[in-house]
């Protein structure tokens, strides 16, 4: 492909993902992957190089923009304006720039959520809002059997400071098909979420519910904290995420252990009905904004509206209290979202303990910036009854 090319593609592809951020659609990743798979022709420095013209300008701005075009063209005059050039109306390649015409501008956090931000944020929100989007390194879980410096060695990375089984590559790469991921080794998982798995504790012979598994990242760390004793349920109303759980299970030899139950939503408690007032442990991931996220998925900012948070917020204070109502006296609820936003994070754990009458006995905000993670907020809140031994 000629460079004109590249951006005429860019600008497709970048209205594709405009259009589905309008309509809940398709990631991003995922349009790029289809738009690709039709255009054969494209090698992969074309298919590399049209993928950093579409995040460069999804990155550049946090408000939905007007057009890819518009995107496009909003940031290249920001970061690389000599490529404006290329606008040459020549075939296959976009028309020549006008001086008027729509451009995107540059924009830390969607103008509504500012305000919010700011004031969790403080004086620091803007060097925080630009950590949320800047490029993620690849975080890596080292199952407990493995050898986490032959691992290290052999994938060129180094650990992360605080968590025990966590690796860092500098830069993402393909694992899929390596040795060590086929053989369970290694599992792709931002630290941020390690974090979580080892603030929850989960221990040996303890029955724990992973009440929002999804495709179970955070379920195999809880096998390997239990030392695969006890009894562990990993829930969730996804199908299609559930069925993505077991051949993870399987690569990490934890399909016996682990317990996958395919929830309705809305009707939950039926089909935990077995499990009330029986665990010792139950976590609750549950779902969000995905604010902490942008940096993996920044397009996740064109999509949050006002409304949609409050639903989220509404979800998640009900599977609190479902989580809640699975707890044996004095068991523990762990909940945890990748959300920088208070109204997901403080504010809920703590309208959570004063209506469930549970003791907020710690929690923790992490962020890009402060900790190098993706940005998650985890709390936990104790059931009255025996005293679980800390």
């Amino acid at each position: 492909m000629r460079p004109q090319a590249r951006l005429q593609a860019a600008i497709e592809i970048l209205d594709q993902v405009i259009e589905a951020a309008a309509h809940q659609g398709a990631a991003a990743d995922t349009l790029v992957q289809r738009y690709f798979q039709t255009r054969r022709y494209a090698g992969s420095k074309d298919r590399a190089a049209v993928r950093e013209l579409v995040y460069g300008a999804i990155r550049f701005t946090a408000e939905r923009p007007y057009s890819g075009r518009a995107a496009l063209i909003g940031w290249l005059e920001s970061e690389a304006p000599d490529q404006l050039a290329l606008f040459d109306g020549s075939a296959h390649a976009p028309s020549p720039v006008e001086p008027f015409e729509t451009r995107a501008r540059a924009i830390l956090a969607p103008l509504w959520l500012e305000p919010a931000m700011r004031a969790r944020f403080g004086e620091g929100f803007e060097a925080e809002a630009r950590a949320l989007t800047a490029r993620a390194p690849l975080d890596l879980r080292v199952a407990p059997g493995a050898d986490m410096d032959e691992v290290a060695a052999e994938l060129g990375a180094v650990p992360v400071p605080g968590l025990p089984r966590a690796l860092r590559l500098a830069e993402p790469r393909p694992l899929e098909r390596h040795p060590l991921f086929e053989a369970g080794a290694v599992e792709v998982q931002d630290a941020g979420s390690q974090h979580v798995v080892a603030f929850a504790a989960a221990r040996a012979g303890e029955t724990v519910i992973d009440l929002c598994a999804g495709a179970g990242g955070k379920t195999l760390g809880l096998v390997a904290d239990m030392c695969g004793e006890g009894r562990l349920i990993a829930s969730d109303t996804d199908r299609t995420r559930l069925q993505a759980m077991g051949p993870r299970l399987m690569r990490a030899r934890c399909d016996a252990v682990v317990e996958p139950r395919l929830l309705n939503p809305g009707r939950e408690r039926e089909a935990l009905a077995d499990l009330e007032g029986a665990a010792d442990l139950v976590l609750v991931d549950a779902p969000c904004s995905g604010t902490g996220t942008w940096r993996r998925n920044p397009e996740l900012r064109w999509r949050l509206t006002a409304d949609r948070l409050a639903r989220l917020t509404h979800v998640q204070a009900r599977l609190i209290d479902l989580g809640a109502w699975l707890l044996k006296p004095g068991g523990r609820l762990v909940y945890a979202v990748c959300s920088v936003l208070a109204e997901e994070g403080t504010d809920q754990a703590q309208a959570a303990a004063a209506r469930l009458g549970f003791a907020l006995s710690g929690s923790r905000a992490l962020t890009p910036l402060s900790d190098g993670y993706d940005g998650f907020f985890v709390a936990r809140l104790d059931k009255p009854g025996e005293t679980w031994l800390s």
